[in-house]
């Protein structure tokens, strides 16, 4: 049976911390027979006289979906229908809830999961093939659910691009998060479709302390540039909220109240928190992370996490997995709705106009007769 917090072989070799990377292992997934570890075989290593291990590269793999719309029916999450341009992510938040999915492609939740990516270039394509689809009914497509559409390597395949073109050309609302400050690069598509009620942003800011996001998310926007994308979106007339998740029990939680007064500063109308989730293979990823990052703090944390979770270190149930249970869960719902009345965030609400949808042409590029 797959247990995510087995202990390596007592003759493996330690993990290290590698440059720009989140994970500390690379430990098979769930589904995989065997479980590998690194041992010394007495010949030496050498890289075990440096205290970083030499970085990986990232190698991008394309992706041939057939279908690109996922629809959703949990009933705590506030989205039907969304799309993922990318699997995994470079920017390697240790945290991330969707390191889980890469162990259906046989990879690891660890280090292959901001290493080892997948791209889906056809993606505008079939998304124009599925909205035109006569049993389409249209409500706002949610992107950066599960692995973030404004990741590093859209600089160059520009997907994310792409599908808000095919979303604005038809008049499709959507919403993103990210914690890119790339998103600024589409102004020029979501200023429009903001003017028209058909976009909405949220940016997510983990801390305010650059270190600490160094290694929480080690490829992701400052957290500096982060409130300055807030600010250019507000300033472009686009609707922007700001995610302060997660919060983690006694490593960024002290910080929840500065960043929503930064986030309303920076022009932010909108917010929300989740607290810390370590589904599947995340509770072995978060607890060596936190043993190697700060040793000191780690037994603390996880016993904070556990009061949480029912003694536990996750709890799946709908309405509690993303805010907890207890006492440290209430005191952190009522800062956060605290917070959020004395900065202004969540007076009011913006939705969508679902009404201005007309379904694209299914043989889209060609000329009409009549």
């Amino acid at each position: 049976m797959y247990d995510p917090t087995r202990e390596a072989a007592p003759d493996a070799l330690p993990q290290r911390i590698r440059k720009g990377r989140g994970a500390i292992g690379n430990a098979s997934g769930r589904f995989e027979p065997v479980t590998r570890h690194p041992i010394d075989d007495g010949w030496g290593h050498p890289f075990r006289t440096r205290e970083i291990e030499p970085p990986i590269k990232t190698t991008v793999s394309i992706d041939r979906s057939r279908t690109i719309i996922a629809r959703n029916t949990s009933p705590d999450i506030g989205f039907e229908q969304s799309i993922n341009p990318y699997r995994g992510c470079e920017h390697g938040c240790v945290y991330c809830f969707a390191r889980p999915t890469h162990a259906w492609l046989g990879l690891s939740p660890g280090l292959d999961f901001e290493s080892r990516l997948f791209a889906k270039p056809d993606a505008p394509a079939l998304l124009r093939k599925e909205l035109s689809a006569k049993s389409y009914r249209c409500s706002p497509i949610a992107m950066g659910t599960n692995t973030d559409p404004y990741q590093p390597i859209e600089r160059d395949y520009r997907i994310t691009r792409r599908i808000l073109a095919v979303l604005s050309d038809c008049g499709h609302p959507v919403t993103l998060v990210t914690k890119s400050a790339m998103v600024l690069r589409d102004l020029d598509i979501l200023a429009p479709m903001a003017k028209r009620g058909l976009v909405k942003v949220c940016l997510s800011v983990t801390t305010l302390d650059r270190g600490l996001a160094r290694r929480m998310e080690p490829r992701a926007s400052t957290p500096v540039r982060r409130l300055e994308a807030i600010a250019g979106l507000k300033a472009a007339g686009v609707p922007v909220g700001v995610m302060a998740a997660p919060m983690i029990p006694a490593l960024n939680d002290m910080e929840l109240e500065r960043i929503l007064e930064a986030a309303s500063s920076a022009g932010a109308s909108e917010a929300g928190y989740i607290l810390l989730r370590l589904p599947l293979e995340i509770k072995a990823l978060f607890a060596d992370w936190l043993q190697s990052h700060f040793p000191d703090k780690a037994k603390h944390v996880l016993s904070l996490v556990r009061e949480t979770r029912g003694g536990k270190l996750y709890q799946s149930g709908f309405g509690t997995r993303m805010v907890g249970q207890g006492p440290y869960a209430e005191l952190l719902k009522a800062r956060f709705a605290s917070a959020c009345r004395r900065f202004g965030l969540n007076e009011r609400r913006f939705d969508l106009d679902t009404s201005q949808f007309e379904p694209p042409s299914p043989n889209a590029g060609q000329l009409k007769l009549l």
